[in-house]
Formats: C-alpha cells, structure tokens, sequence
C-alpha cells in the first residue's frame, strides 16, 4: 500500500492555476524528492498535501483513506472530521522557517501536541522528546526557548517535534532555505540519517546535490506541472525534456 497517492491535483488562486493535474504517490520508506524554479508550485502542492491549502479537485489518500476526493459537482469534498483528524496523525511536516512557538521551552515545543492532541501520558512524552533531542545532539536545549538556538539548531528542534508524533510520512519544505551553508549542512546531515532509520520522506528542496544523494525518486515541477519524474539518475543523469535539462544547467557541478 502507498503511504500517500495526490491524483489529479488541481489548484487556482483566483484565475492563477497553481497546481495542474499532478499525480505523485509515495511507498512506504522512500525518499521523494520535489525539484523545480521558484514558483513551479512546489510548496503549493506539500500545503495542500498537509491540508494547509484545500484542492479544488483531486484526490488526496493517506494509507488507503481518502482525505479528500472529487465530488459529482466536480469540486474536491473532504472527509468527516474525525477521519481527518485521523489522517492528520499520519504525516508531519517541517516549515522552511522552523515555526516553533517562541514563548515554549525547546521541550514544550515538542510534547505540548504528544499531549493536547495525541493524548499520550505526559511522562512518557518528555521521556520519548529527550530520547529524540539526543539523538539530534540537543538534549542541552531542552529548557532552552527558540530565541537561544542558532537556525540549525531550531531546526533540528522542529524536526524532533514533527518526529515525536511519529507520522508515517514526514514533509520538508524547503528545510535548509532559511540557514547559511554552514548551518545547512548541519540540517543535511540528520535528514540523511532519517533516510537510513527507513523513514518515508517527501522533501521540496532546492539542493540538487543532496536530492540526487538521498532520493530513491525525483519529481520535477515546473509551471504547476510535473514535467518529469524517475530516479535521480534517470533525471539528473538522463534527463529527457528541455525544462529539465535546462533547470539542472545551473547546477551542472551535480550532474553525471
């Protein structure tokens, strides 16, 4: 079964078609990677895989559950609440810009939803947070507030709170946008040990190196569109469209 499958996804901001008739599915412990220009939709798309945008038409299933699916009007429906507060425990995601709520504790951050939302026993949750904070090399932050972490370090926080919740699935938007190269490859580095723990990723990004280094598959986006898909061999070592060759010109230090 595909952790997740996006069919036919369709999205407009006013008369702005952002999304046109993408399909992406994504099996259980593979890396995705999404590459594109600014613009292409890329981002667009892991919202509304995330449900932080709504399609207009489509399908959106997680696990072999619909979240969302065309109705006979031709408009996508969403599932009942309880089937989409059920589907939302399936994936996490990790924002470009680490969005940890500044007035919490490095710990807060991370067991305040293991808690509130997931129910779990508070004792259980900060034992599980600290067990994850030192395998990322932050269990010293934990009484720390995000103003006292340098960038990588609010990320890595960011990538243990989305960890903890233990999603099937784990998004990366952009993770590394927002960090100098130094703190860059400090990020790289533990999304690369999260491919070798298994762990079923889905990562917009703009470092073609690392896509090529750590997917299993490449989808690249232009104009709303996915213009090319296959293995990053096949599509930086192969490419076979022009929007993709040329893209990837730019980066030509990565390419076979």
């Amino acid at each position: 079964m595909n952790v997740l499958e996006l069919n036919n996804i369709r999205k407009s901001f006013g008369s702005l078609q952002v999304l046109r008739d993408i399909t992406v599915t994504v099996d259980k412990s593979e890396v995705v990677a999404i590459i594109g220009p600014s613009g292409s939709g890329k981002s667009t798309l892991l919202r509304c895989a995330t449900m932080l945008e709504t399609i207009d038409s489509g399908e959106i299933i997680y696990m072999g559950e619909y979240a969302a699916k065309t109705g006979p009007d031709g408009c996508a429906a969403y599932g009942s609440p309880e089937t989409m507060k059920r589907i939302r425990n399936y994936y996490g995601l990790v924002f470009q810009n680490f969005n940890l709520f500044p007035h919490y504790s490095v710990l807060k951050n991370i067991t305040d939803a293991l808690v509130t939302v997931q129910k779990r026993n508070k004792e259980q949750a900060v034992a599980e947070a600290l067990a994850l904070l030192r395998k990322m090399g932050l269990e010293d932050k934990a009484g720390n507030y995000p103003y006292q972490l340098s960038g990588g370090q609010q990320q890595r926080a960011s990538i243990v709170r989305a960890l903890a919740m233990k999603p099937e699935v784990l998004f990366f938007d952009e993770p590394t946008s927002a960090l100098d190269p130094e703190l860059t490859g400090e990020v790289l580095k533990v999304i690369r040990s999260l491919t070798e723990e298994n762990m079923t990723m889905v990562i917009v990004t703009h470092e073609m190196q690392f896509a090529q280094y750590v997917a299993d598959r490449v989808y690249f986006m232009d104009e709303g569109a996915v213009v090319e898909q296959g293995t990053p061999e096949e599509v930086f070592g192969r490419p076979q469209e022009d929007r993709t060759r040329k893209f990837l010109e730019r980066y030509s230090n990565t390419v076979d």
